[in-house]
């Protein structure tokens, strides 16, 4: 799993083990032939599969794992992405006790291609068609977001069908709506003669099933919200700016709910400046030595605040003890310190207060 254990680390998994008669084992090779008919159960996303994949799209597109999405964006991306695999065991065993269920494949890593064929004999393929199913709308948006071709759509990911099962013709309509009265299933495809050098699995109609959902997309959900209401971010430095760098990288982003528009060090010449000039963010220097005291500074500092119409700030490695008043007063009605997880990775905040004043703190 690239990008996951460093060196020197690993990972513990577990595994169940089951009984089933042996009359009754899965797949009945024997009785699998051309006409039969594969029903496909819906999945619940990405299933867990793909996530290297997955985190490459993600760290190249626009969005980040803290986006919201959905019609209501009361959900992240990064909620989306890991919701959580559904288990068929529990709905799906009485139909494969009932004997009419010739094969059944998990579809896990390796997509539809690898593990459809696992369940096949080598003389038979199938032939499924997109636009019989559901694609959620997560696969739409991997897909245009990773440039991804049919074929890595359909290796890597489930692309929403999770569990596949195949039946004798004549029971297809029965046994699906024996599976439709716990899950969502489709009739997606059918078994066929392989010929020689022919695909085990071929899927028709994907980039066209792929294109019909890409209006519900997950980005055009937030398409519209993301260019207004930002919030004015004002942030205060004292000196190289890493931490500002990366605020002004995530607010370039067209998801970013924020917007730098003033950027505050009470030190001059400090590459933190010239970091924000570069990227056209005004800035202002207030040096605390000029002032006979603290409550003075600040209020240098809240005046500039005010002229720029400051909501929101961040304090990115300012070296500086903010006094009561001012936190009180950027605590009420216009303002809060907070942790903005749409605007930056790590910064400076203030935390906690004490002897009356407050600190900074590292969240």
């Amino acid at each position: 799993m690239p990008g996951m254990y460093p060196p020197g680390e690993y990972d513990l998994a577990g595994f169940a083990v089951g009984a089933v008669e042996r009359g009754q084992m899965l797949p009945q090779l024997e009785r699998i032939a051309d006409g039969d008919v594969v029903i496909g159960v819906a999945s619940s996303g990405v299933h867990s599969n793909g996530y290297s994949l997955v985190r490459k799209i993600v760290e190249k597109s626009s969005l980040d794992f803290s986006s919201p999405v959905g019609v209501s964006g009361d959900q992240t991306l990064g909620d989306l992405l890991l919701t959580p695999t559904k288990i068929y065991s529990k709905t799906l065993l009485p139909v494969l006790r009932s004997g009419h269920v010739k094969a059944y494949a998990h579809i896990t890593g390796g997509g539809l291609l690898e593990n459809i064929p696992r369940v096949l004999p080598e003389s038979c393929g199938v032939v499924l068609d997109a636009l019989s199913w559901k694609i959620p709308e997560i696969f739409c948006w991997l897909h245009k977001e990773g440039n991804l071709s049919e074929e890595e759509m359909t290796r890597t990911f489930n692309c929403g069908i999770g569990a596949v099962l195949i039946v004798q013709k004549e029971m297809a309509q029965q046994v699906l709506k024996d599976i439709q009265k716990h899950e969502t299933a489709w009739l997606v495809g059918r078994v066929v003669s392989l010929q020689k050098g022919s695909a085990h699995v071929k899927v028709h109609n994907l980039l066209e099933a792929l294109r019909a959902n890409r209006s519900l997309s997950v980005h055009s959900h937030i398409q519209g919200k993301i260019q207004t209401n930002k919030v004015k971010v004002a942030v205060l430095i004292s000196g190289t700016g890493t931490n500002l760098e990366a605020l002004i990288n995530s607010t370039k982003k067209p998801t970013s709910f924020a917007q730098i528009v003033l950027v505050v060090s009470n030190k001059a010449g400090v590459e933190g400046l010239r970091k924000a000039e570069r990227a056209g963010i005004p800035t202002k220097v207030i040096d605390h030595k000029l002032y006979e005291s603290r409550t003075a500074f600040d209020s240098a500092v809240d005046k500039v605040l005010e002229e720029f119409s400051v909501e929101l700030i961040c304090l990115a490695g300012f070296m500086r003890i903010l006094s009561g008043p001012f936190v009180k007063k950027w605590e009420g009605k216009h303002s809060i310190f907070l942790y903005a997880l749409q605007i930056l990775t790590s910064y400076i905040i203030l935390r906690k207060k004490e002897n009356g004043k407050y600190r900074k703190g590292q969240y």
